[in-house]
């Protein structure tokens, strides 16, 4: 099928869109963060929607709801294919059909089995203008958090790393607050906002006792879901995430064998206790992944110790990195960022890409991707 000829308003009206699916991020969870756009026939925008937290209204019901009546003969454009099943709400396909509205510009066809090129189908069949592909690079990155849980079965899952100059994230004695500056821990408040939940390991519990919310003004409820991975169950209910875990959604993962007393130790808190698989002494982490995804988690983000940074790094499944760099040298007395990973031979090491850089402050940030062949 040819690519449509997209104009410059085309483009422009889906970079809104793409810029409102943002706003959605770790709060839709486990639907898509998508954003909508109409704008009339005089090129006019008379709606704007992104999905609301918990995932719904989606977000073309937002922008119908806005435009009304102005909807008809309307053209929506929609950073992800408009739903056409029912749910816990009608099809956004149906409302955009019902509205009047005569063009729809798609970024992305929905992987999802349950849409999959139905929701355009329903469009095009009621005679709406049906054209797909712009920026669907720049929706996929948005949300690739969705499109992994659907096509890999697992949420997106980005390592967060703050370090000195020669990669040591904490003294000898253990002491690492702070390495980085103020501007850096804000954007990393930011970064627990934008995903689903935390992810950490039994022992950054113990040794610091955190709370693992966002505390950025404005976005203080925006605190992600925390997840705790307990293969021993060592964590006990004292712990601060246990202590808040009514007010601030709280998992906690530990074995099979361990799992009625695990969940007896909590049963008086608001932690969610679930099992997954061992394997060699160790979680078998594809399959907490999978249990993640299974629960409808869609953007995992790692605060995690070297152990486990090192473990999900070994079975390649980090998807992306943000790395905040201190101005600041420990040498090698200071605790290392990662543990050991064992590769002997570059050849074998893991690459990833560097999507952006930036000065926050007197530190600096980059992101990067993950290499895929």
């Amino acid at each position: 099928m040819a690519t449509p000829a997209f104009s410059d308003d085309d483009r422009h009206f889906m970079r809104v869109a793409l810029s409102l699916s943002k706003r959605g991020l770790g709060n839709v969870w486990p639907n898509p963060s998508v954003g909508c756009v109409l704008v009339s026939s005089q090129g006019m925008i008379i709606g704007r929607g992104f999905t609301k937290p918990g995932g719904r209204p989606h977000a073309e019901r937002v922008a119908l709801d806005e435009a009304g009546e102005n909807s008809r003969g309307a053209t929506a454009y929609v950073t992800l294919e408009p739903c056409s099943h029912f749910g816990k709400s009608p099809p956004c396909a149906s409302g955009l059909i019902d509205a009047g509205v005569s063009r729809v510009v798609s970024a992305l066809e929905d992987p999802d089995g349950r849409v999959s090129g139905r929701g355009h189908g329903m469009l095009h069949d009621a005679g709406v203008t049906v054209d797909v592909g712009l920026y669907n690079n720049e929706a996929s990155r948005i949300n690739a958090g969705f499109l992994s849980r659907v096509m890999r079965g697992r949420p997106l899952v980005t390592l967060k790393l703050a370090a000195t100059m020669d990669g040591r994230s904490a003294s000898n004695s253990g002491e690492s607050q702070w390495i980085t500056g103020a501007r850096a821990r804000e954007n990393g408040h930011l970064l627990r906002a934008n995903h689903d939940a935390i992810l950490v390991g039994a022992n950054t519990v113990l040794a610091d006792d955190p709370t693992l919310t966002c505390r950025l003004p404005g976005r203080i409820d925006q605190s992600p879901l925390r997840v705790i991975l307990d293969r021993k169950g060592k964590v006990p209910p004292s712990a601060k995430l246990a202590l808040t875990s009514n007010s601030v959604p709280t998992w906690l993962i530990t074995t099979e064998p361990l799992l009625d007393e695990v969940s007896e130790k909590f049963a008086k808190s608001g932690v969610k206790v679930i099992s997954a698989r061992c394997a060699d002494s160790h979680f078998d982490l594809n399959d907490v992944l999978k249990q993640l995804g299974e629960h409808g988690l869609t953007r995992v983000l790692v605060e995690s110790g070297g152990l486990l940074a090192a473990s999900l790094i070994k079975e390649n499944l980090i998807d992306r990195i943000v790395h905040f760099t201190a101005p600041s040298l420990m040498g090698a007395d200071g605790k290392a960022m990662i543990a050991e990973l064992g590769f002997e031979r570059l050849s074998h090491i893991p690459h990833f890409r560097r999507t952006s850089i930036r000065a926050v402050g007197e530190d600096i940030e980059a992101t990067y991707e993950k290499i895929t062949d």
